[in-house]
């Protein structure tokens, strides 16, 4: 079969959307299908939203292809007689967060309206699909709230899951993810000051953003525990990941009402690490049960302090919960052989 990956992009971002399209592209090879990968670049402008949105859908790939899979918005308003969506999130300043501080269009007539026609293009060009899913049951949710569209969740894996391996349960707590501030790993850095065990933190990734580099390098100075805290300021390949992960005690990934499980998750429970996260944290809360394969903590400093000291304190409950991790991808279905078996059925 000819399938065609479409998705849009930030210029120069790299990241998890992008991952999951260059991962599935080579799985669908190996199942022999020939596969192209697409993408557009795309700003969230509140002037030029509906404009871009109008070209992605003056272009048709029918001839060239027997199957179209979008991903990221709005690469769904491409024409396809046989489109399949896996939809990882909405363009979120304009639908979830449109009531705080991130709206991404004016209060007023004009905005609004754009607004309201963002929603409604989304709408009856994602209906269009012959499947649609979500990369979580929170995005299933926002989905059905905000589109009256019912979507299924299909869990993505990580590439290459048999390259991660346990080592042992050492004394770091291991956060590989972009730098930002969403992502919270200030929260870490404040929690460092109130363990009362010689708990280890090590922070790996870089951040769009240098100057937040500098902010996080000050935290870390300002802590009182810099001595147990490592910031490896820079872009962590997939083989860097694992050799994080294999000797570390746990994992920690706590970003705010993220839009899934996130690949850190995924990535420490392949590692037989327990997961490290917060009550507000989003889809992570669908892979992490508490207590079982790692620990929902208050999003305070002393919350996540107390889930860290807890984890140094009983090597053998961080060993248990690690175990479970793993059990977990297998429970939810997240690997490779289901996702394509669901997307070329």
């Amino acid at each position: 079969m000819r399938i065609v990956l479409a998705s849009s992009f930030v210029p120069f971002v790299n990241g998890g959307a992008r991952f999951i399209v260059e991962w599935l592209e080579r799985h669908l090879i190996e199942h022999g299908h020939q596969v192209e990968r697409f993408y557009l670049p795309f700003i969230e402008h509140q002037d030029e939203i509906l404009e871009q949105m109008l070209a992605y859908r003056l272009m048709s790939l029918e001839e060239h292809s027997d199957l179209l899979v979008t991903f990221r918005p709005p690469a769904h308003v491409l024409r396809h007689p046989r489109k399949i969506v896996w939809f990882i999130h909405h363009i979120r300043s304009f639908y979830d967060l449109a009531g705080t501080v991130h709206r991404g269009f004016t209060n007023d007539a004009k905005g609004r309206a754009v607004r309201d026609a963002l929603v409604d293009i989304d709408t009856a060009t994602i209906l269009e699909a012959k499947k649609v899913f979500t990369n979580s049951q929170v995005v299933a949710d926002r989905l059905e709230k905000f589109n009256g569209i019912r979507a299924t969740p299909l869990y993505p894996p990580v590439f290459q899951p048999e390259r991660f391996r346990h080592d042992a349960y050492g004394d770091e707590i291991v956060v590989v993810c972009r730098v930002e501030q969403h992502k919270r790993q200030a929260l870490l850095i404040e929690a460092m000051r109130h363990t009362t065990t010689p708990v280890r933190l090590r922070l790996c990734g870089l951040s769009s953003n240098p100057a937040y580099d500098a902010e996080i390098q000050k935290l870390i100075s300002d802590s009182g525990a810099a001595d147990r805290i490592v910031f490896e300021n820079r872009w962590i390949s997939e083989e860097e990941k694992a050799e994080k992960l294999a000797p570390a005690l746990a994992a920690a990934y706590l970003p705010i009402d993220e839009d899934s499980y996130g690949y850190p998750s995924l990535e420490a429970a392949h590692s037989r690490k327990a997961v490290l996260t917060t009550a507000d944290a989003g889809g992570v809360l669908e892979f992490v049960e508490d207590g079982r394969n790692g620990f929902v903590a208050d999003p305070t400093p002393q919350g996540v302090a107390d889930a860290m000291d807890r984890l140094y304190a009983d090597r053998a409950l961080a060993a248990r919960m690690g175990a479970s991790s793993h059990d977990r991808l297998r429970e939810m279905k997240i690997d490779w052989s289901h996702v394509v078996e669901s997307i070329v059925s």
